[in-house]
């Protein structure tokens, strides 16, 4: 495995702190290189050596969260003694970065790349085997529930977390285990 300069690693995560900052206080197309580049405290040279540009790094950004999530997942699938975190542990670890990327100031790229990661998380995790599922299409169960399980996530962090994230775990999974198996 070939050893990674942590300069590098500090500065990818500086940067990437940096978009996440600037999008809880403006859009994301108004923000420039620049800005970027001052927030992290790197010149703006720093960030075109990763990322081609803001649209890069913000997918970047994206992948790498949703990479976790999917970790999490196949975690809990494989290992479930294992399981270390549920999607809200991690949503609330990540509070800045999801309440931003989910807030109205919030890309609509990610919603809906997060709505696709959702539908694929049930489509591999759900078995839609019940009497009761029986006369419905898988595709309309997934794109029925995928988005409302995506807007009780918006309406968490909208509403400052009313819930612990063990609560919201707890009654999502219930929501989902007596309509989908």
């Amino acid at each position: 495995m070939p050893k990674v300069d942590r300069r590098i690693l500090k500065s990818q995560e500086a940067i990437k702190k940096a978009v996440v900052e600037l999008m809880v206080q403006k859009e994301f197309d108004s923000i420039t290189m620049q800005e970027i580049a001052d927030q992290a405290n790197v010149n703006r040279k720093t960030i075109y050596l990763h990322y081609k540009d803001k649209y890069h790094l913000l997918d970047n950004l994206i992948e790498g969260h949703i990479e976790e999530l999917r970790i999490i997942c196949s975690t809990a699938l494989e290992n479930p003694e294992e399981y270390q975190i549920t999607w809200f542990e991690y949503f609330e670890k990540n509070y800045c970065f999801f309440s931003a990327f989910l807030s109205g100031k919030g890309a609509q790229f990610f919603r809906s790349r997060f709505l696709e990661f959702v539908i694929e998380d049930f489509r591999n995790g759900w078995e839609f085997i019940d009497s009761k599922t029986k006369q419905l299409n898988d595709d309309i169960l997934l794109n029925f529930f995928a988005p409302a399980y995506v807007g009780l996530v918006e309406w968490w962090f909208a509403n400052g977390m009313p819930y612990p994230p063990n609560v919201m775990n707890q009654q999502a999974e219930f929501i989902l285990d007596m309509n989908l198996s």
